[in-house]
């Protein structure tokens, strides 16, 4: 059985990946221990024993996702790449799905990721997959010692057959179909994201949010635009382009202003005129009347 010693005195620590007790103990039938694939920024020699797949045990079919764990220490940097994610037997199981963009940063803090599993449902059997991984230290531009990580691991699924009562059940732990197949996700999935999970949405490349709502744009969005889809802003009127960098105001809106149209400006309330250059007497008055206060109250010490 695996077991490793981990050196907690560094609590920041370099980069680490697992998985934790509780989700370890479904697997070893009731068996808590946590399995670490790196520690300190090293992938452990058991990771990249040949037979490391045959230690582990077979994923059981009531087990859905994978919960790992990682961080990159505040003090590092790293960039991940999902490179591989695969199914070996489709009829069986579908490919695996990850619950974060499949690149990005390694977040600096512990924070859990998923990775689903999801049977097809209309077959029992047992499924072989795959996950691979980079991980690249950005300070160095190297890879971390022991990557690419490539595992293998498998998968049973267990078909029930036709329950009239299944969509009843199912429905009351978050899935729906004849099979229990489909997980419900409500308000349902935005932008072509698709529910893995009830609840749980994954995106499609360039959205983001609990239900896919909002885009991602590689730059951000100026004067106020919104992004609403992938590299698109919403903007705000008065502006345009792709990033809401261009005014409609020919002449730029002064005093604070703001443009509100081609070529319209819309002032403070102590301005004025087609470009909110005119103060309005309004405000000479107030600014006359208050040289003159202080002129009478310097007259009062002399």
């Amino acid at each position: 059985m695996m077991t490793t010693t981990i050196n907690n005195n560094n609590k920041d620590g370099d980069m680490s990946l697992w998985i934790d007790e509780m989700q370890v103990k479904q697997f070893f039938n009731g068996f808590p221990m946590k399995i670490h694939a790196i520690v300190d920024g090293v992938v452990l020699p058991y990771v990249l024993d040949p037979n490391f797949e045959k230690y582990l045990p077979i994923i059981p079919s009531q087990v859905t996702s994978v919960n790992f764990t990682w961080k990159s220490g505040i003090n590092r940097n790293y960039y991940y790449d999902f490179d591989q994610l695969q199914s070996f037997n489709n009829d069986i199981l579908k490919a695996p799905v990850l619950s974060i963009e499949s690149k990005g940063l390694v977040p600096k803090q512990p924070k859990v990721f998923q990775v689903f599993i999801p049977c097809v449902g209309n077959q029992s059997g047992i499924a072989s997959f795959t996950l691979g991984l980079r991980i690249i230290n950005i300070d160095t531009n190297q890879y971390v010692a022991g990557t690419p990580i490539r595992l293998k691991l498998q998968k049973q699924c267990t078909y029930h057959g036709p329950d009239p009562e299944c969509d009843k059940k199912c429905g009351n732990n978050g899935f729906l179909g004849k099979y229990c197949e489909s997980a419900l996700c409500y308000p349902q999935c935005m932008n072509g994201g698709t529910c893995i999970a009830p609840g749980v949405c994954v995106c499609s490349q360039g959205f983001q949010g609990l239900h896919c709502e909002g885009g991602i744009c590689s730059q951000k969005c100026l004067n106020g635009g919104k992004c609403i889809q992938k590299d698109s802003c919403l903007c705000r009127r008065g502006y345009y382009g792709p990033r809401c960098e261009y005014s409609k105001c020919s002449i730029p809106c002064l005093n604070n202003g703001k443009c509100a149209g081609v070529n319209r400006c819309r002032c403070r309330k102590e301005y004025s005129g087609s470009q909110c250059q005119i103060q309005t007497n309004n405000t000479r008055f107030h600014r006359f009347k208050n040289r003159n206060h202080r002129k009478k109250s310097k007259k009062k010490f002399v």
